[in-house]
């Protein structure tokens, strides 16, 4: 990891209507909230707890946003991310990479079957290939897309593997059954038949997040840059699509220079009882077991079970686990001297400050 002394770091918004189904989504109490909360967590992330925000923080079942944690690492290493916003309600108030015109929208609800057009889902791709291919340094990629662990889940299933116990989520205990009703009604309806190509699949169930991380991860590597994915299931998703897309002998090179960085709390979570491994890391030998890869994942020793806050707590608990790039912005502030106790002093600090601004 010593090549992310100097990197680029970007966070991808995105929106679907998947993310508006009753219980299937745990960031923002509501199906409104949920369409600004990408909106809502990069301007915490680009602005700090006290900084004007033109959209509040959706209100959480319980925890607070991961958004608070991206902020804190990312100070500490020195870097703002650049911001891309893609398939949203409403364009943010801040700058930001624009790749379509915004008018599109967010995707539609992947029951449908027919989530994005085909040429949507070619224009973001080569968009985000193209923008991969220029990069001159490593990339930290992070993103925030409500609803993205069930697209995440659509496509894993329309790749042909077996995770429905396997993929997370932001509620404590992740609504396994409706995700699972919601994708299989997806795909009958799409008619894809067998091994559908990554593009087809992504038209059906996907979301706009996952074009334009598929290009980018594809240009970055063929670039000769590193990669280090943020997050959790909807990164090994990505991977999985940019890995369907390559030849067999590609695999293990592509791979080679891609590290999935997450949080503690992510790797501690079993989302069923007859398992005793790791869920995540369960997902991430199945994806690598798959394209007969080795993947690597690294997770940050960040821990809040000692933190005054409730808030901060809940993470422990199990909720909302991870998002915005979290576990890898916190990684990477590790690997470049910062002690867990300071992080935590950090966030605690940002989380006073947050209620504070919020209460005034």
């Amino acid at each position: 990891m010593h090549e992310f002394e100097d990197f680029n770091a970007l966070l991808v918004l995105a929106g679907s209507l998947t993310a508006e189904i009753d219980g299937i989504s745990a960031a923002g109490s509501t199906a409104l909230s949920r369409r600004y909360t990408a909106l809502a967590d990069a301007e915490l992330l680009l602005h700090g707890p006290c900084g004007s925000r033109a959209f509040s923080l959706p209100p959480l079942p319980a925890g607070v946003s991961p958004a608070l944690i991206s902020y804190v690492a990312s100070r500490f290493i020195g870097v703002t991310p650049l911001v891309l916003a893609v398939g949203l309600h409403q364009m943010p108030s801040f700058p930001y990479l624009c790749l379509e015109r915004p008018v599109n929208g967010p995707a539609a609800c992947l029951s449908s079957g027919h989530a994005m057009s085909y040429e949507r889902v070619e224009s973001l791709w080569a968009k985000g290939f193209a923008m991969g291919l220029k990069l001159r340094k490593p990339l930290l990629l992070a993103e925030c897309v409500p609803g993205g662990t069930t697209t995440a889940q659509a496509v894993l299933t329309g790749l042909g593997l077996s995770v429905s116990s396997l993929i997370s989520g932001s509620a404590l205990m992740p609504p396994v059954a409706l995700k699972t009703q919601l994708i299989s009604e997806g795909l009958r309806a799409s008619k894809l038949g067998l091994q559908p190509s990554p593009k087809k699949l992504l038209a059906a169930v996907g979301d706009p997040f996952q074009p334009v991380a598929v290009g980018l991860l594809l240009g970055a590597r063929q670039a000769g840059q590193k990669v280090l994915l943020g997050g959790g299931c909807q990164m090994l998703a990505v991977l999985a699509l940019a890995l369907e897309e390559l030849s067999a002998t590609l695999r293990p090179d592509f791979v080679e220079g891609i590290v999935l960085g997450t949080t503690a709390w992510l790797v501690d979570e079993v989302n069923s009882k007859d398992q005793s491994k790791s869920s995540l890391l369960r997902l991430l030998d199945v994806v690598g077991d798959y394209f007969g890869v080795g993947l690597v994942g690294m997770s940050t020793g960040l821990r809040f079970d000692r933190s005054r806050f409730q808030s901060l707590q809940d993470y422990e608990t199990g909720y909302v686990k991870e998002g915005v790039g979290a576990g890898a912005f916190a990684l990477l502030a590790q690997l470049h001297g910062t002690s867990c106790k300071e992080l935590v002093d950090a966030c605690e600090i940002s989380l006073d400050e947050l209620h504070k601004m919020s209460t005034s």
